[in-house]
């Protein structure tokens, strides 16, 4: 561990280093974490100056991640979440105030993580714990009092639903991708892209296939490629330029905003599907999964 303690650089710097990366603003990751904009910039040179190289190019209003800083930035992003969603599971603290969410692990690092200061500015007395699986759980039966499903609520006898987003998908694509192999125009144009694949298992999932049926495109993807059984290691192999990945927007729209993914194609995917957070109907809501269940909502 003393090795690691050498190695690592200051984690407040990386905290202060993923909200501006994620933010494109020392102004703005200030006001985030409470501090000023000099603040800021001092950790960021701090951490350039402990690794040696540039994270970020400045710019009169804005900044942006240099190849080395995006890199670091998306590592830094699934760990940090990662961490804290691990001490927020491992933190004692009184019943009442504990609402578990059931969820899947691409919603709970890509939608909820990234709005955790959010939660615990607007709701300070409420601890969120996140309960990720890889298949929709029985929320009755494991004392669960909210879950996210996707799909449509008559599958859903047993509960409440709450719709917070429709299921639309587009095809994703990192900048550095599209410098090195162009930027598909069309539909059409992907199937002689590197596209990469989601197998999963346990949910309802879109393929490329389905994808390009909706767009017009008749002809199958090409075979081979990279495939993952989870959603998070799809998209970072897009997010590191790998290949293009079907896009669920709820969960990405943030990283196009950023300029880190940018939709490709021409077209994106409304399967009449939508995704909602659900409770038992056999059991009263508590005050706090109430606060919670409509927050996620008011946030989508």
């Amino acid at each position: 561990m003393d090795s690691l303690r050498r190695l690592l650089p200051s984690f407040r710097h990386l905290i202060v280093f993923e909200a501006a990366g994620r933010l494109g603003s020392f102004t703005a990751a200030g006001a985030e974490l409470g501090m000023t904009q000099a603040a800021v910039s001092h950790a960021i040179k701090a951490l350039e100056g402990e690794l040696g190289q540039l994270l970020f190019e400045r710019g009169h209003r804005a900044v942006k991640l240099t190849e080395t800083g995006r890199r670091l930035h998306n590592d830094c992003t699934l760990g940090l979440g990662l961490i804290a969603r691990s001490v927020a599971e491992a933190r004692p603290r009184p019943a009442d105030t504990h609402v578990t969410l059931s969820v899947s692990n691409a919603f709970a690092t890509l939608w909820m993580v990234p709005r955790m200061q959010k939660v615990r500015a607007e709701l300070p007395d409420i601890e969120i714990r996140l309960h990720t699986a890889d298949r929709d759980l029985n929320l009755a039966a494991e004392s669960f009092p909210l879950g996210i499903r996707g799909g449509r609520p008559e599958l859903w006898s047993r509960y409440h639903a709450a719709a917070f987003a429709p299921e639309e998908i587009a095809a994703v694509a990192s900048p550095d991708y599209l410098r090195r192999m162009g930027a598909p125009g069309t539909a059409w144009d992907l199937l002689s892209h590197n596209l990469v694949h989601l197998d999963e298992p346990h949910r309802k999932a879109a393929n490329w296939a389905e994808w390009l049926r909706s767009a017009g495109v008749s002809s199958a993807p090409k075979p081979g490629g990279l495939r993952a059984n989870e959603y998070v290691p799809v998209l970072q192999a897009a997010l590191d330029g790998e290949g293009v990945a079907l896009g669920w927007l709820h969960l990405v729209k943030n990283y196009i905003a950023a300029g880190r993914l940018v939709a490709v194609g021409g077209h994106v995917m409304r399967t009449g599907d939508a995704f909602h957070v659900v409770w038992p109907k056999d059991r009263p809501i508590s005050s706090n999964a109430r606060r919670v269940r409509d927050w996620i909502a008011a946030n989508a």
